[in-house]
């Protein structure tokens, strides 16, 4: 019965979240009092209460491998090159807190590659600046783009366009459809800015790009999942890959 609960009031946030960001249906009037629509013209949520992470200056809060992670115009700055490869995924974590409930935003650009923005996530013990937990994924192709993926845990957990329930067994199941992929792949600025919506509230977590809900799950595997942990940004193995952050903020919920 939980679940069941669970899932129906995250339902009727999504529609609440993709109504504020999407508008009215196509033909409604902004009066909402054309035939058959009835609803009213409900406008975006006003940002209130978040705080900086990043002062546009210095890594201050942050700590990384300083070969990889550097502060240009602005911005905070991961890369590798083919002089400067990685042997396996490093990772820029935010050490001032490990929050639980919380919204983050922040504007990114990826130019090559693989990246991804951790949350919720833990340490690995046998490699400096590994991390463990979720990730939202990041890539240069747009294959997994606004995806849930567990670095070094469950694996994919929610794909772009799905709202998933993962159990007791820590397999997802799909709930249903947030949108075709390739509809809300078209929405994803290759090579430029895009901004980046994470809500975790609870064991619901919900992943939005450039105003569209991409991605949502609901975990109650209690033995796999994380209800609070650090946040990280990803330098990925690979092929040379350029990640940029700037306007990066958080409000505790």
């Amino acid at each position: 019965m939980k679940t069941i609960l669970a899932t129906s009031a995250v339902v009727l946030a999504i529609a609440a979240a993709m109504y504020s960001q999407q508008g009215p249906p196509a033909g409604a009037k902004k009066d909402g009092k054309k035939s058959g629509f009835r609803g009213p013209n409900i406008a975006p949520i006003a940002e209130t209460g978040f705080e900086p992470m990043f002062d546009g200056k210095s890594l201050k809060g942050w700590d990384g491998d300083a070969a990889y992670w550097r502060v240009e115009n602005g911005v905070i700055v991961g890369e590798t090159t083919a002089a400067n490869p990685l042997k396996q995924n490093t990772f820029l974590i935010y050490r001032a807190s490990k929050p639980a409930d919380f919204e983050l935003k922040l504007d990114y650009k990826l130019s090559g590659h693989n990246s991804g923005i951790q949350i919720r996530s833990s340490e690995r013990e046998d490699f400096k600046y590994g991390m463990i937990g979720y990730q939202a994924d990041i890539d240069g192709e747009q294959r997994y783009t606004g995806q849930w993926y567990e670095e070094r845990g469950r694996g994919f957990l929610a794909m772009r366009g799905q709202f998933t329930w993962v159990g007791a067994d820590g397999k997802p199941g799909l709930v249903g459809a947030l949108g075709e992929s390739d509809e809300l792949k078209a929405l994803i600025k290759t090579g430029d800015w895009n901004s980046i919506h994470i809500v975790a509230r609870g064991n619901t977590i919900l992943q939005f790009l450039n105003g569209r809900l991409m991605s949502q799950l609901i975990d109650d595997d209690t033995k796999g999942r994380k209800m609070d942990g650090l946040i990280g940004i990803q330098c990925h193995v690979g092929p040379p890959m350029k990640i940029e952050l700037r306007n990066v903020r958080i409000k505790k919920l």
